[in-house]
């Protein structure tokens, strides 16, 4: 029954977003300043770290496949994902740019090591949270820890349970299916008419899960920078957006850093 159940899950996971590529997710992307400045910084945390080998979980529409794989020519680079849609598209766009270095294929967690075999890669990550559609994050932690080499590096980012602004901000608003959504057993995703099977997690509850690492660097976005599907109100505004970023930086080292939209931790395998 617990099989059935979890393979349901993943199924309706992948059919969300297959629905998201038809719906245009690329080009919504592609055109989000917000969206685009918080990946910027995610890949700059990512290459302070050593890889010649590296492993994204959540490909996507393959962004960041095709930006390391050109950008980094000397390394090997594999996108997985559970949507096939998503995954047509991240081979097309490594076609396109005659990406010799990149592949991807259609996978989830369950079956990373299967797939690749144990000590693979030097570099996993995982940007936007795929991790929050996992149906169990202490196992995803197993896998990738069993996929990394001794010294090699996990770069994971994830939805997080405790968004303060999004929270005083819908209950002054009375909305407050929306404000605590985040805390409830399942998430319900971004979308407002469509179900996403997922979790939001707490840090504490991603450092129990990777226990098995080391620590090495923890990052808090969207403080008080605005959320992605928030870039509407900054679209005109960008001194605004650049005031509100430089006041996230400045609150890293204090207890915020753990209330925005997303939260990034390093792990290192030793």
């Amino acid at each position: 029954m617990e099989n059935k159940t979890t393979n349901h899950f993943y199924q309706k996971v992948s059919e969300y977003y297959d629905l998201d590529a038809d719906l245009g997710f690329k080009k919504r992307a592609e055109s989000n300043v917000l969206l685009d400045r918080i990946r910027n910084d995610f890949r700059k945390v990512t290459i302070t770290y050593p890889f010649s080998n590296i492993l994204e979980i959540g490909c996507g529409p393959g962004f960041d496949v095709c930006w390391f794989a050109k950008t980094y020519p000397e390394s090997r680079v594999t996108g997985v994902d559970i949507s096939p849609k998503m995954i047509e598209t991240t081979l097309e766009q490594i076609k396109r740019l005659a990406l010799k270095n990149a592949t991807a294929r259609v996978c989830d967690e369950r079956g990373l090591v299967e797939a690749f075999g144990k000590a693979n890669f030097d570099m996993v990550y995982v940007y936007f949270g795929a991790l929050n559609t996992v149906a169990d994050l202490s196992h995803a932690a197993s896998q990738i820890h069993n996929l990394l080499v001794h010294g090699g590096h996990a770069v994971l980012t994830f939805v997080n349970k405790w968004y303060l602004r999004e929270m005083v901000v819908q209950a002054m608003k009375l909305n407050f299916k929306i404000a605590f959504a985040r805390l409830r057993k399942e998430w319900g995703g971004y979308s407002v008419d469509r179900h996403l099977p997922s979790r939001c997690y707490s840090p504490r509850e991603i450092l129990a899960a990777f226990r098995d690492f080391k620590l090495i660097e923890r990052k808090g976005y969207s403080i008080k920078f605005p959320a992605w599907y928030n870039a509407h109100k900054v679209k005109n505004n960008p001194e605004k957006a650049d005031a509100l970023w430089q006041s996230d930086q400045e609150l890293q080292k204090s207890w915020w850093w753990s209330k925005g939209e997303y939260t990034l931790f390093v792990f290192r395998k030793d």
